[in-house]
Parts: C-alpha cells; structure tokens; sequence
C-alpha cells in the first residue's frame, strides 16, 4: 500500500485568490519539467519538456540520456532567439533549474523566475497536465529500442499535439493549427478568421462591395511562394548545388 500523504493547505490572499500567477497572454508564463523513460534495454532517458501556459502550446521536448542545467540554458535560448522572451518561466526545485548560473543568466535576460513549493507539483499543473498527455498517449504505448527512435517519435507526436490535436481548454482547437502556421508563411497571417482557418472564396481580403458579380478574383495565395521562406532552411544537395540530375 502507498504510504498515506499528508494534506497541504493553499496560500490564498483575502479576495480568495490563490498566490499562484496566471497566465493572462501569450509568453506570460512559460513552464517546464523533466519527464523521465526507459528505453527496450532498460536504460533511462530524460525528457525536458516546455509549454506556453496561456496558449498550451508545446514548446519543445529535449531528449537525451542526461540532461544538466548546460542543456536548460542552451534550450532556452534557443527559444528565446527564435520564439522571443517570455515574462515568467514556472518550474519545480530541481538542481537542474535552480542553479545558479541558470538563474542569473535568466535575472540577465529580464525573464522571472516562479518555483513551485517542494512537494507540491499542482502548483506547476499546466506543464504536469502536459506530462500526463505525453505519457498516456505516448510514452505507455511505445518501445523505444534506440535513443534516436525516441527522439523521432516523440517530435512526431509533439508536432501533432501542437497542430492537429484538439485541445478542450482552447474550444477543442489545437495550440498551433495547421492552418496557421501555413497561412503565416505564405504572408496571410492578417487574414486569419476564428478557427485558425484563413479566408478563402470569392472576394477573400477585399472589401465586398468592391467584388462585382461574375468577376473573378486571384486567390489571396496568388503570387506566393508557400516554400519560399524555408528556402534558406533547406541545404543543397549535391546534386542540386551542381544542376546535375535535375529535370
């Protein structure tokens, strides 16, 4: 039988708010943790995953044998080079986030820090619920027989959770739908209607009374290069850098 635990009382101010900060809008609060799996030969792997609490999105999953604050730090600015700096980043007390170096470089940036109390991972309850997903939709169902097929796998997955799997706190809409990360490279990100979905049809992004009946109108993508903005994030290959083998 698992030993019985303790009750633990909440921190509430006098208007019956709890202590814990919320999360009011985009890169408010980020938050991470450790999630920890074994590969089919029975050696463990570590998981650092980090989740936007406002939007839920799913941040990035880092997966190696070993993870140390070096790691933290390289993750993060990453993120922040790419993605931008958030105002508060939410963790529990473990030595990998409460290092000093880790703490001063986030002092540096402008970014605050929120530890949870020890013992008490319902204060970090956006990344946990996170963690819990992962798991039961992922990490119970797999054998990873290699490190690198997990990395694979998981990535696959948080791509999906991101993109495709609808979430109940968001209206049952991804974090990040297809649809708008597609529109936003190919320059349609201000034509975005509720859903995520882009406007489309007859007269899409021209104002109505301008659309005369029976006049063809150029879709909005017209003129676009959808692969044009990962054009630089594509490497040529030999053959393509030398135009041979090309048709």
């Amino acid at each position: 039988m698992p030993k019985k635990q303790p009750k633990r009382g909440r921190l509430w101010l006098n208007d019956g708010s709890c202590i814990r900060l919320r999360p009011e809008h985009k890169d408010h609060v980020w938050a991470y943790d450790f999630v920890q799996a074994y590969t089919h030969d029975g050696r463990p792997f570590r998981m650092l995953t980090l989740v936007d609490e406002y939007t839920r999105e799913c941040l990035a999953i880092d997966v190696a044998r070993n993870l140390r604050s070096d790691d933290v730090l390289e993750r993060l600015s990453w993120l922040f080079a790419t993605r931008g700096v958030p105002e508060h980043i939410r963790s529990d007390n473990g030595p990998e986030f409460t290092a000093k170096v880790v703490r001063q470089w986030l002092a540096r940036v402008g970014v605050k820090t929120l530890f949870i109390e020890p013992g008490s991972p319902w204060e970090n309850g956006y990344v946990e619920s996170f963690n819990g997903k992962l798991s039961d939709e992922l990490l119970n169902g797999e054998i990873f027989y290699t490190l690198n097929e997990a990395k694979v796998l998981i990535e696959r997955w948080r791509v999906h959770y991101n993109t495709v799997r609808p979430h109940s706190a968001l209206g049952y809409r991804p974090p990040a739908p297809e649809a708008r990360l597609i529109a936003s490279r190919m320059g349609m990100g201000n034509k975005l209607v509720e859903g995520g979905m882009p406007e489309m049809g007859r007269g899409a992004g021209r104002p109505e009374s301008s659309v005369r009946v029976g006049e063809r109108v150029a879709p909005p993508w017209a003129g676009c290069d959808p692969l044009g903005s990962l054009a630089p994030l594509r490497p040529l290959t030999a053959c393509a850098s030398s135009g041979t083998g090309l048709t």
